[in-house]
């Protein structure tokens, strides 16, 4: 099995994945951990997760987990794109981050990564070079384009002269805007020459931030009122689909505006369950399990339908995202809780009874608000009413 033959294969559906259950990093899961989730995934259809680093245990765990489950069975199927973080000088240090220079770490990230893959490569497939590293929103630790192609032509190297298999494909994952589908100060010529360089374009598309930040698409028109509520909200998720298409096919017409035409999959897309914040009861009311299920399915249906792999972000809450509140959007991504409670996106899962055998942590995975539909809708807020333009979104 290669990433040329997983891409885009509805039969390997994709998922990031962190297996972390408390509020730090410093508690890593366990192989037996790691072991139960990969059973849950695989369950679920996932064939192909994203991790992010090798600089901590938990991405060797996975492998080892893996491994260990193939041992056991030798049906089970589970390929890594396998991330390396990379990020600017000073980053996370407390001193100003030299954007223009790399830290010293990322050397040591890309030999690790390039470690693992001979170690394990009948598992992991891809290496992915950053997680949206280069767009200029991550201000604590974005870096130029000239860093991730320098350590994309590396890999590309090694894949020539045979030191990394010549089937493994390097890209880097990050945000749309990054990728040349949005802001014209991303338009250089180290941008064109990364595009050129990786195997297959892994872009970010989060609708869900935008309800805030970029809301065109967002909310309620006044001649929906007559709708349901049910019916109100798929259209309103609908339109959120259709945002983050046009992000997509923005990245697409860039790239082939430069004259290359190679495979563009989603690396990340999502929607929170929970928030506090900007996203929540006080803002645009756009996070609940209900929202969220719509939403995962409709990208689902479309990204299944066009070939494009989708890395959904992600499979379980990850509580040390914004470890000092709780309730903030970050936590609460996951398809499943922490415990294993399977949310609204994948109730039908349950029903299926494709969870049957499995546990996480020894809990069952049980349905979020016992299953009962019209309790979830009613904890479910309206999005705020707007005038929408006729002409096709905006990006900016």
């Amino acid at each position: 099995m290669t990433a040329e033959k997983l891409l885009g294969n509805t039969k390997y559906q994709a998922m990031s994945y962190g297996g972390y259950r408390a509020n730090s990093r410093r508690v890593q899961p366990t192989i037996a951990q790691l072991k139960e989730d990969m059973k849950i995934l695989s369950a679920m259809g996932i064939k192909i997760i994203r991790t992010y680093n090798v600089h901590l245990p938990e991405s060797v765990n996975v492998l080892k987990a893996i491994k260990e489950l193939k041992h056991e069975d030798p049906n089970f199927e589970m390929y890594v794109m396998l991330g390396t973080w990379i990020d600017c000088k000073n980053a996370w240090t407390g001193f100003e981050p030299n954007h223009n220079e790399e830290s010293e770490r990322n050397a040591s990230e890309i030999a690790r990564a390039v470690e693992l893959v001979n170690e394990y490569p009948e598992i992991i497939k891809v290496i992915a070079v950053g997680n949206e590293a280069m767009v200029k929103w991550a201000t604590a630790y974005y870096v130029q384009p000239s860093v991730i192609l320098k350590w994309v032509n590396h890999l590309q190297d090694l894949k020539k002269t045979g030191k990394l298999s010549k089937d493994l494909w390097i890209t880097s994952s990050d945000n749309f805007a990054s990728w040349g589908g949005g802001d014209k100060e991303y338009h250089t010529k180290e941008l064109f020459e990364l595009i050129k360089a990786v195997d297959y374009i892994s872009m970010h598309t989060y609708p869900m931030h935008d309800t805030h930040y970029n809301p065109v698409f967002w909310g309620i028109s006044e001649n929906e009122f007559q709708f349901s509520k049910e019916k109100q909200l798929d259209i309103a998720m609908q339109r959120a689909v259709d945002y983050a298409k046009s992000q997509y096919n923005a990245v697409r017409k860039y790239m082939q505006s430069l004259g290359i035409e190679k495979p563009i999959h989603i690396g990340e897309t999502g929607w929170a369950t929970f928030s506090n914040e900007l996203y929540g009861s006080k803002d645009s009311k756009a996070v609940d399990e209900y929202k969220a299920g719509i939403f995962y399915h409709k990208m689902r249906d479309w990204t299944d339908k066009e070939g494009i792999s989708c890395f959904y972000f992600e499979a379980f809450d990850e509580p040390w995202k914004d470890a000092g509140n709780p309730n903030g959007s970050e936590n609460h991504f996951g398809l499943l809780t922490v415990d294993g409670n399977a949310k609204y996106a994948v109730w039908d899962l349950v029903d299926k009874g494709v969870f049957k055998k499995l546990k996480r942590d020894g809990n069952t995975i049980q349905k979020t608000f016992n299953g009962n539909l019209n309790t979830l809708l009613d904890s479910v807020e309206m999005p705020p009413k707007r005038e929408f333009d006729k002409e096709l979104i905006k990006i900016k």
